[in-house]
């Protein structure tokens, strides 16, 4: 990316102020002069709407004779509120008014009169409110001057061309979006007891000390119309979808913390997921609330830990208490397991190195320790506990927490339990070390903490020489583009965070993948990638671009390495492995994918690679569709992995020459083979052959030691016959016994043979693919 380039989203924002008369105003359609008043009672028929009536504003339900003073979008299926002047304080469905005073300011007063809410700004000569097509409340004086506006004082939403600033926020429950005195975007958890961040997470950033700092009036954050969500602080992403002008956006923080980007369906008016800060929802603090923990089971849900109960019952993020009490020095005690739990944050201390027993002992010796994680990663990892917050629970995590409760608590533990003896009656118990361990110790710890500060010392003042004598514009430009959420590793870090690539996890023909863990806990795939010759710059540049690929369907990258000979990818860990093994392992024929569930893998496969082909800054082709590419959430959504296989081309050109074939057998186009040129539609072919497995639930692409594809070429003709006759549900995998969506199941056959069509020209483009299966989607 060019240096113009890389700053034009700045340019972008600094210039917005400046055009958002020109870009964002419109005319007015219904207008609220001054001395008019809007009552409660006639909330569904007086109202304020948009030109084009995309927007209305008025009084909206808020629950039983209860009511706020809301802008709504008014074409949607799920009327989505995007401000409200009281979401806090409804007023009564009985006797309320907004009222618009001569003086300019418009004024929200309950069924007793008293004054609920009122806009701010200065007083105008006849005054007049109307709402914009932006979804902008505005008034305006005579002279047109505005006098307040509703885009000015966000809620929980940001419309297209409505700026976050340093003096705004957006809230929603104990959790906001806001610009910290760093002046970087953060999202932050608020509560009545506990106050953090949890985005960005530093661990995600390299060369922050090389991150844009602006003044304090140099804050500032918008959505455009195209889907691009720019910020001052370098953040830039963007919808899958993006591009397209006519589709209605909101970026909204909702009430699970969570930051998302949503696009209305034209077609359902439903709102769609296009883009999410978290991607994993137990990253979001203060859930659950104080002792409570987050777990999919199967759904996301809280949960207390043995020993607790809920506050209230109607609202989790008031956690849990102990049903019992802690007195320490005159009780003894025991700790109860809970397996694959872990509380973030409010560490006592940390030990690594160190065996349960002992990891034990230290919680023991502690009155302030209420619990001590403790997790194997290559070695044993000891973080005593003074506070239980920001829990979850995952079958990734390779620890457990161990709850301190007295031996006379009546606990009954739905897992293993570990018992322990404590301090009774006389505080904790103090061991002594004997003087030549201690000095053993010494040299252990010692010596490698003087070669660390000398390592220190270098690394800081290559760092300096570097800075003085001027760093490559094209590594700043390359480390740039890296540093939103996306960072370089060192060989030592994943060889640490993987235990020394202990646990493998999957192997194909780029390379070796492993499961590993790293500090901040977040779990990992590391691929070491095979056969990569590449120069330092080449690969850089190719990580560059894979560093901004982000799509929900997509498995995330979160980093690379590159240390000479040693290239390495760092991915999200994908829990349930990938989607052959549900289709054609007899292992898992307990769990059989249900029908509602395989159409889902197939549309958001399509979406991937629809992104993949049509929507990313240059087109990449993935060229290894498969099922074992496909990996699934604990949700059983897709999320497609591996762009090894992945060759990179510009926009202008229309194909490409690989210099050699690229695939897998059974999976691969015919013009592989006829050495033709090639272009998006080989991945649309391997997908129509991944379609029609997930219809089948068996195995058909199995073909020759010279290419030619047997089964499938046979299986394809049989599907043809069945559907001329009409019977193409005979087709879908029998397991099912009958349980399946009879549309679905043709349009998905139909979608598939189209996709395999030996002539790539009379292929769909993924595109098109996504709306034949959109139009059936329930």
């Amino acid at each position: 990316m060019s240096k113009t380039m890389a700053t034009l989203p700045y340019l972008i924002l600094i210039l917005i102020p400046s055009l958002l008369p020109i870009t964002c105003a419109s005319a007015q359609l219904t207008t609220l002069s001054a001395g008019s008043t809007l009552a409660v009672e006639e909330y569904e028929h007086t109202f304020l709407v948009s030109p084009n009536a995309t927007f209305s504003c008025g009084f909206y339900p808020a629950g039983s004779n209860a009511f706020t003073f809301s802008v709504w979008f008014a074409g949607a299926a799920d009327s989505a509120v995007v401000w409200s002047a009281n979401r806090h304080s409804p007023v009564n469905g009985h006797g309320s008014k907004a009222m618009l005073h001569d003086d300019g300011y418009l004024v929200l007063a309950d069924a007793n009169g008293s004054t609920v809410w009122a806009s701010s700004g200065g007083a105008g000569d006849r005054p007049t409110a109307a709402l914009l097509e932006t979804g902008n409340l505005v008034i305006r004086d005579s002279g047109g001057a505005v006098l307040w506006q509703s885009f000015a004082t966000p809620t929980d939403t940001l419309l297209p061309c409505q700026q976050l600033t340093k003096d705004t926020r957006l809230v929603a429950g104990y959790h906001s979006l806001y610009f910290d005195n760093d002046n970087r975007l953060r999202l932050v958890y608020n509560g009545p007891e506990f106050s953090s961040i949890y985005w960005p997470n530093d661990d995600y950033t390299m060369f922050q000390d090389d991150a844009p700092r602006f003044n304090n009036n140099s804050r500032l954050a918008v959505l455009d119309d195209k889907g691009w969500f720019f910020s001052t602080d370098g953040l830039t992403v963007q919808s899958c979808d993006h591009g397209a002008l006519l589709i209605r956006r909101r970026l909204t923080l909702e009430h699970d913390g969570n930051l998302r980007m949503r696009s209305l369906d034209a077609s359902s008016g439903r709102w769609v997921v296009t883009w999410q800060a978290i991607l994993q929802m137990h990253y979001v603090h203060g859930l659950c609330g104080k002792n409570g923990f987050f777990e999919y089971s199967p759904r996301p849900r809280c949960s207390c830990p043995p020993g607790f109960e809920m506050v209230n019952p109607n609202m989790w993020s008031k956690g849990c208490r102990p049903t019992f009490s802690y007195n320490c020095g005159q009780d003894r005690y025991r700790f109860i397991q809970i397996p694959q739990t872990d509380y973030y944050d409010f560490d006592l201390g940390f030990n690594d190195s160190i065996s349960f027993e002992d990891c034990r002992n230290i919680c023991l010796g502690m009155c302030s320790c209420i619990a001590f994680s403790y997790r194997l990663t290559g070695t044993g990892v000891c973080y005593p506990k003074g506070l239980l917050f920001n829990g979850y629970k995952s079958p990734a995590f390779p620890g457990s927490v161990y709850l301190k409760v007295p031996f006379t608590a009546d606990i009954q533990a739905s897992g293993s339990e570990q018992s322990a003896l404590t301090c009774p009656h006389g505080g904790p118990k103090i061991t002594h070390e004997s003087s030549d361990h201690v000095d053993r110790w010494l040299y252990f710890y010692l010596c490698p903490g003087l070669l660390g500060a000398l390592e220190l010392i270098l690394i800081v003042t290559t760092w300096w020489f570097l800075s003085k004598n001027g760093m490559q514009d094209s590594t700043r430009g390359g480390y740039a583009v890296l540093r939103s959420q996306f960072r370089r590793f060192t060989y030592q870090e994943l060889q640490q965070a993987t235990g020394k690539f202990r646990e493998e996890v999957g192997r194909g023909g780029s390379g070796i993948v492993y499961r590993g863990l790293l500090k901040d806990k977040r779990v990992i795939a590391v691929k070491n990638l095979i056969d990569i010759t590449k120069h330092e710059e080449e690969f850089r540049a190719e990580m560059s671009v894979i560093g901004r690929i982000n799509h929900m369907n997509l498995v995330r990258t979160w980093g690379f390495c590159s240390e000479a000979k040693r290239k390495l990818l760092v991915y999200e860990f994908v829990e349930n492995e990938s989607l052959d093994r549900y289709l054609f392992n007899s292992t898992n024929a307990d769990r059989l994918l249900a029908w509602s569930e395989r159409f889902r893998i197939a549309l958001g496969s399509a979406r991937a690679l629809a992104y993949l082909h049509h929507e990313c800054l240059e087109w990449v082709l993935h060229c290894d569709v498969k099922p074992e590419n496909i990996l699934l959430t604990r949700d059983f959504e897709a999320k497609i992995a591996d762009f090894g296989l992945a060759k990179l081309y510009k926009r202008d050109g229309s194909s490409f020459n690989f210099s050699h074939m690229r695939g897998t057998d059974g999976y691969m186009a015919p013009e592989w083979a006829m050495n033709l040129p090639i272009n998006a539609k080989v991945d649309v072919y391997s997908y129509g052959v991944v379609l029609l497995e997930l219809v089948a639930g068996r195995r058909i692409s199995s073909c020759t030691r010279d290419g030619k594809v047997i089964k499938l070429k046979a299986f394809v003709q049989d599907v043809k016959g069945a559907l001329a006759t009409g019977d193409a549900t005979r087709i879908v995998d029998a397991k099912l016994h009958g349980q399946f969506n009879t549309d679905q199941a043709v349009v998905m056959i139909t979608t598939a043979v189209s996709c395999l069509a030996e002539e790539r020209s009379r292929r769909p483009s993924m595109n098109e693919v996504v709306k034949s299966l959109l139009h059936c989607q329930e």
